[in-house]
């Protein structure tokens, strides 16, 4: 009998506080963007991993409907719960893959249903981090609020902004940059500077951008939520 080859392997890692009503839809368009990877890029395996971070909603209970690794942490913050779910993510598969890559979404998030092929791409075009782009739901913006936002942002205008809700990393640069700092908020964009300040790869891109909640109050103080805010302020 001849030995398989060693399959590449994405793990999709996903903080989730209090997203009771956010999160089947997450989960939904992930288990979509695993099934088109399955079809475009067979010899790439892919799986999820749900950190359900101090909930006290009805989280977990949408989450365990799911075909998802969950794990159940205090509240803790983002930035651990991206590491704890990362952690978990590197010591739990099967054989050796020849190549691992994390893919970081959020909770309040849709990504598109090729994301994950374009993950896959990334990592077999030799990158070490891939800088996505996130659009909010024009469900969640008042007329006005949209209208500014899209005046800002013209299609294929670069964003130029760091988001957890749509990030990729190499498993190898993971570890070199010693993961998230256990920080409640921008712990993506410190990783992103650490591996940039390092001369690793940082490949970005705007397309196939990642839907995240449009909400004014998010789940960290200075996160996507609270940018929208200042930036677009409210319908007035």
């Amino acid at each position: 009998m001849t030995r398989s080859e060693p399959r590449a392997r994405i793990d999709v890692v996903v903080p989730a506080h209090d997203e009771a009503d956010r999160i089947a839809a997450c989960l939904d368009a992930l288990l979509v963007a695993i099934d088109r990877l399955a079809t475009e890029r067979p010899g790439v395996d892919a799986a999820v991993t749900v950190v359900l971070d101090g909930c006290t909603d009805g989280t977990a209970s949408v989450v365990e409907r799911y075909p998802v690794d969950v794990l159940t942490t205090d509240r803790v913050g983002v930035g651990r719960a991206r590491t704890i779910g990362a952690t978990h993510a590197l010591r739990a598969h099967d054989g050796e893959p020849a190549a691992r890559w994390l893919a970081h979404t959020d909770a309040d998030s849709r990504v598109h249903e090729r994301w994950l092929v374009q993950q896959s791409d990334a990592l077999a075009a030799g990158a070490q981090v891939l800088v996505g782009a996130v659009v909010p739901d024009p469900d969640d913006l008042e007329p006005v609020v949209l209208e500014r936002w899209t005046r800002a942002h013209p299609p294929g205008a670069a964003l130029g902004h760091v988001h957890g809700a749509n990030l990729g990393v190499l498993a190898a640069a993971y570890v070199t940059l010693g993961g998230f700092d256990p920080v409640p908020e921008h712990e993506d964009a410190r990783l992103v500077a650490r591996a940039r300040a390092l001369g690793l790869r940082v490949d970005a891109t705007v397309d196939l951008p990642v839907v995240t909640s449009g909400r004014f109050e998010g789940r960290t103080p200075g996160g996507y939520a609270e940018h929208l805010r200042q930036q677009y302020g409210d319908a007035s």
